[in-house]
């Protein structure tokens, strides 16, 4: 079937819009109030707390197109289907049906509005364990479909289980739906467990029975709930035959402009590799960049990521030839291809430009100043080998690629260690997926009422910065809440004085003395705007939203947990400012003025 990926997403919408589903905008890709993880991971990560029980203003049942990041797999980039940025198509049940429902409506969109033939798709269901039955139930209902019993297959949690998309939250067994290439089974006991390429993974859908607890026990959720996940570009591929997501539409323009630039054909297996980083790397900053919330490259958090990604597009880039300018000029392509659909680039696309190049600039003094520690390094070396300790350094500090640290060893008599890079390496790859994909304790399926509190105090400091800066540029640009402290995030150009600290914090304190109810109501975009209430408005027209009210002093949109009046927060009280990026501030602080500094760390 010949499909563009406007075309798969409509079709998406409407599949469930027709079955009662409402259609809701893509959450930001930095989350809101969670530091368990840098990014919006995948679809169901802003719907924890609904998940959990909470009533969501649009309904039980909810679909969209989720925007989302994965740095885990980064070194995997480069094949024919990784993507560090990605779409999520998925459709949700907060309590409402279960997997009945589900797998038959996963079936008919596979077969009748996408055309798979049903003879080439397989299935796995959860073999069950100590926390959780055998899935028999589903495994039945995909038969009942019309798939063969032989292509349903019992896997176990690393490969059937979801979840929790922080360290603790909603999770479950799943089902997932795969595509059999055609290609023969590598061995007697061959499944979609392999990796050897005949069986490519189409669609995920999780039934979420349980709450993972942070002792790592599960307890059973008060409400069954469905969460599914499609990825847009592998299932764009999959349809068309193709042989990779690069070939698809929404990666050829931005393939195209960088073999305009640098004279050289994905085509050619010398190249490809560096083509594919190049176009996913820059892909994904853009969209981090121009994100809602977006951030700027930086040496933490989601900045530093970003920061990675574009020096790593930079090195590959590189070797194809790519100069200053290039970068931001692919940039501008991925702008063009997603403009219609996330109208949030169009109006960031200045910005986008120029802090890529602006990273462009300061990579390449980076390089210079490598370039005279590894001389350094050569100078005062005792033998002829340098050690991997030493080339990975030059990797993690000063951006060298292995290969680029080998070349100019080997212009100058030396060989490198490789052995002892690769074990480097590979304990950095560990520690930095562990960090992408979990981080603190808290999120956003931390309900607890310490938590609730410094939640509600976000948005009374919000208010109050706006106040006391009279900037009406001063906006959220993300927060980070553990049972402990409050991290907010905002644009403002310039450290605050102590002055304006102090009047921040008796603007808070006052409203936490006036001791007035919180109180939240569900309304239209429109209807939220007109009452003055600040925050990341939804797109799609008629979206509902819940607005909290806390007398005169804050009125925002927000999905998270509050306390029930202010007076419930405690004397509140900054412990720092900082900056966070170019143009970003940031505060930490705590409840109760006896709290010590170290508390916000953090």
């Amino acid at each position: 079937m010949k499909l563009t990926s406007d075309e798969l997403r409509k079709k998406w919408i409407k599949f469930y819009t027709d079955r009662g589903h409402t259609p809701i905008s893509s959450a930001s890709l930095i989350p809101e109030n969670d530091p368990t993880v840098l990014f919006t991971t995948a679809g169901m990560h802003p719907l924890v707390p609904y998940l959990l029980g909470q009533p969501h203003p649009a309904g039980k049942r909810l679909c969209d197109t989720q925007k989302c990041v994965r740095t885990g797999d980064i070194d995997e980039v480069g094949d024919s289907s990784h993507c560090t940025f990605f779409e999520m198509l998925g459709n949700w049940s907060l309590g409402d049906y279960f997997k009945t429902e589900m797998v038959q409506w996963s079936y008919e969109f596979l077969t009748q509005v996408l055309g798979f033939d049903p003879e080439r798709l397989a299935v796995t269901v959860f073999e069950g364990d100590s926390d959780c039955p055998r899935d028999d139930e589903t495994a039945a209902l995909w038969e009942k479909c019309g798939i063969k019993r032989e292509n349903i297959f019992y896997l176990g949690k690393k490969h059937n289980w979801w979840g929790p998309a922080g360290q603790t939250g909603p999770c479950g067994p799943d089902t997932e739906m795969f595509f059999d290439t055609g290609k023969p089974k590598c061995c007697d006991k061959c499944s979609p467990a392999c990796d050897c390429g005949k069986y490519v993974e189409i669609w995920n859908d999780v039934f979420m029975q349980f709450n993972k607890n942070a002792d790592g026990t599960y307890s059973p959720l008060k409400q069954k709930n469905v969460d599914t996940g499609m990825g847009l570009e592998r299932t764009l591929m999959n349809i068309q035959g193709l042989q990779s997501v690069y070939d698809t539409d929404v990666f050829t323009p931005i393939v195209g402009k960088i073999e305009k630039l640098s004279g050289k054909s994905i085509t050619d297996p010398e190249h490809v590799k560096a083509v594919r980083v190049v176009a996913d790397h820059i892909r994904t900053a853009t969209f981090i960049i121009g994100d809602e919330r977006g951030v700027t490259p930086s040496n933490v958090d989601q900045g530093y990521i970003l920061r990675r990604l574009l020096r790593r597009a930079i090195r590959f880039g590189a070797g194809l030839g790519l100069k200053f300018g290039d970068y931001s000029a692919v940039a501008d392509a991925v702008v063009d291809i997603y403009a219609a659909t996330y109208p949030e680039l169009a109006a960031a696309r200045d910005k986008i430009k120029t802090e890529i190049d602006e990273e462009q600039t300061r990579f390449e003094r980076t390089l210079e100043n490598g370039i005279k520690e590894f001389e350094k390094l050569c100078k005062f070396l005792q033998t002829d080998v340098i050690p991997g300790k030493s080339a990975f350094r030059l990797y993690d500090t000063y951006g060298f690629p292995l290969e680029m640290t080998v070349e100019m060893a080997k212009e100058r008599g030396f060989k490198v260690d490789v052995d002892g890079f690769n074990e480097r390496f590979e304990q950095h790859r560990k520690l930095s997926q562990a960090g992408a994909e979990q981080r603190f304790k808290g999120g956003l399926a931390d309900t607890g009422e310490l938590t609730a509190r410094l939640h509600t105090a976000t948005h009374l400091m919000h208010k109050a910065l706006k106040d006391v800066l009279d900037d009406p540029n001063v906006n959220q640009r993300g927060s980070n809440i553990t049972p402990e402290r409050l991290r907010f995030d905002f644009s403002f150009g310039r450290a605050l004085t102590p002055e304006e600290l102090k009047a921040v914090e008796d603007k808070v304190n006052a409203a936490i003395a006036a001791d007035v109810p919180i109180t939240c109501e569900e309304m239209t975009v429109d209807e939220a705007k007109a009452a003055g209430a600040v925050g990341l408005f939804a797109t799609k027209y008629g979206e509902k939203v819940k607005v909290y009210t806390m007398g005169e002093f804050s009125k925002e949109i927000c999905g998270g947990p509050h306390a029930a009046r202010t007076g419930e927060l405690g004397h509140f009280k900054i412990v720092k400012e900082q900056s966070s990026s170019a143009g970003v501030r940031r505060i930490k602080a705590v409840l109760d003025a006896d709290t010590s500094r170290n508390t916000a760390s953090n």
